[in-house]
């Protein structure tokens, strides 16, 4: 694939304006609000997979509604804590997998929370959350227009929403380091990374890898890769929505939750990425004010740095933090 985006010196300086609601923090505030009149009700119960150098916990927690949302967290055999954190969020179509899954962050000295994604978990990887209330099962994509007609009802205010009762959940077990937690995932989970710390000021770091879910209008106007042709679609069809579908997502906007981060954060990128363009992950980049850096990967699609980055974020957090 070659370079389709704006060129690197003109990315650097990339900030366009994006729609905000008026309402943007009252509508978050609101939402959770009502999401923590239900009692978190976290629980960790202990699984065997046969892994022998870390434990395992299947965790369960109310999200969104007060609906049960699944999890794993994985910390070091014997760890006595309390262990600095990552919870990690995943990638559009997956789910929570097996704790083998994600061994990364606990093999280096980390406590780590795998979130599930409600009604995901159908297209890579399995999945175990229903969106509930309605009892759907996970199901395979596409979940960009589910309630796009309205901001209360859209598919994302459920799943950002379950996001930070998930940061909740983890900062609340014994063995978390509640002063050190880091928030990180790709795509679809550098996303929700994005807007669980914005909505979450307790979190640390942010480290969003090619994030999805950023300048949307762009996003579906440039791009011929899904997801967000699934948006594109539904405009095609229905033509008379496009101000009202927009003014919708304005509310789940990467770039809006950027402004209002508070952690420090470490970017990737991928400059011939046609699922998440280049330059909505530098409009989200660019908007943040707390100390941040953007890793580029000129010559890599949707995979960003791969296992090159993996290698880049343990040693930020491990220099951080002194693990």
């Amino acid at each position: 694939m070659p370079l389709f985006d704006l060129p690197l010196e003109a990315l650097c300086d990339y900030a366009p304006s994006i729609a905000e609601p008026s309402d943007f923090d009252a509508f978050w505030a609101q939402t959770l609000a009502e999401a923590r009149q239900h009692p978190l009700n976290a629980q960790f119960e202990p699984v065997e997979f046969g892994l022998r150098t870390v434990q395992a916990y299947d965790v369960s927690f109310a999200g969104y509604g007060g609906q049960t949302i699944k999890g794993w967290l994985i910390v070091p055999q014997g760890a006595s804590g309390p262990l600095p954190g990552v919870v990690e969020f995943i990638g559009y179509g997956g789910g929570r997998g097996y704790p083998f899954n994600w061994l990364t962050w606990p093999s280096a000295g980390f406590a780590c929370m795998v979130m599930d994604t409600r009604g995901q978990g159908s297209a890579w990887q399995r999945g175990d959350t229903p969106d509930l209330p309605d009892g759907a099962n996970p199901a395979h994509p596409g979940f960009m227009t589910q309630g796009i007609l309205h901001p209360t009802t859209y598919y994302y205010r459920r799943l950002f929403t379950d996001a930070v009762r998930a940061v909740e959940a983890f900062m609340s077990h014994p063995l978390v380091d509640a002063q050190r937690v880091a928030v990180t995932g790709g795509s679809q989970g550098g996303g929700i990374s994005l807007a669980a710390a914005a909505l979450m000021p307790a979190v640390r770091v942010v480290m969003p890898d090619v994030p999805f879910l950023c300048h949307f209008r762009r996003a579906v106007e440039l791009t011929p890769d899904p997801p967000y042709t699934e948006i594109a679609r539904y405009l095609s069809v229905h033509r008379d929505r496009v101000d009202q579908v927009f003014e919708t997502l304005s509310y789940f906007d990467g770039v809006n939750f950027a402004k209002r981060l508070r952690a420090q954060a470490l970017f990737s990128v991928g400059l011939m990425d046609t699922v998440c363009p280049p330059s909505t992950v530098f409009a989200a980049y660019n908007a943040v004010t707390t100390p941040k850096e953007i890793r580029v990967y000129p010559f890599n699609n949707h995979e960003g740095g791969g296992g090159d980055h993996v290698r880049v974020k343990l040693a930020f957090l491990q220099a951080l933090w002194s693990v």
